[in-house]
């Protein structure tokens, strides 16, 4: 197994944009070789089968797709109110249409997951404990919610970001940044 950090993200990258074109049929070693401008047979020298392969895929969408903490940082300074959150949640749409590729990999690793039991495991795992931090992120903060509410913003924006995704013309008739205000301010001060 190769050890050369460099090639294998550019493998990694490589991967995520044929995942993200062309699904998790032509996720082939010889796509990702031609779409890292690598020798062929390259890919087969850093996983050692298509488990590895879609693990290691998952956790560097992941990576890419995490905030950069001096933004977050920067953002936290404002007051924790809704408004606060709103700005959160435009920063996570913002992230997204930023590196759509690695969103539809991890829509075409979800998918996958249904059929690949040690994908779905880990997959299952890493979302789970994803959104359990967001949560505690998110009340450990102090920002306005309870965990009912957090949990149902997530939810929410995740439908949206799905539709931004795949279905573009059904969010753009809106204003994005209104949907995401709206609805920040309904679900987190809605009675239970």
């Amino acid at each position: 197994m190769r050890q050369n950090p460099a090639r294998r993200t550019a493998l990694l990258d490589a991967a995520i944009d044929v995942l993200a074109r062309d699904g998790s049929r032509g996720l082939t070693l010889r796509a990702i070789d031609a779409a890292a401008s690598v020798p062929t047979g390259t890919a087969t020298n850093y996983f050692r089968d298509r488990d590895d392969l879609l693990g290691q895929v998952m956790r560097r969408t992941r990576e890419r797709l995490a905030p950069d903490p001096a933004v977050v940082e920067r953002t936290m300074r404002a007051p924790r109110d809704a408004k606060l959150v709103a700005e959160l949640m435009r920063q996570l749409v913002d992230r997204m249409r930023a590196d759509r590729a690695s969103n539809l990999a991890m829509l075409e690793l979800r998918l996958e997951a249904t059929r690949r039991a040690a994908l779905g495991d880990e997959l299952g795992g890493f979302l789970t404990a994803e959104h359990t931090e967001l949560i505690d992120f998110h009340l450990g903060a102090g920002l306005p919610g309870d965990r009912i509410g957090v949990a149902l913003l997530y939810f929410a924006m995740s439908g949206l970001l799905l539709d931004d995704l795949t279905l573009p013309a059904i969010p753009d008739q809106y204003r994005t940044d209104e949907l995401v205000a709206t609805l920040v301010a309904r679900v987190l001060s809605a009675p239970r």
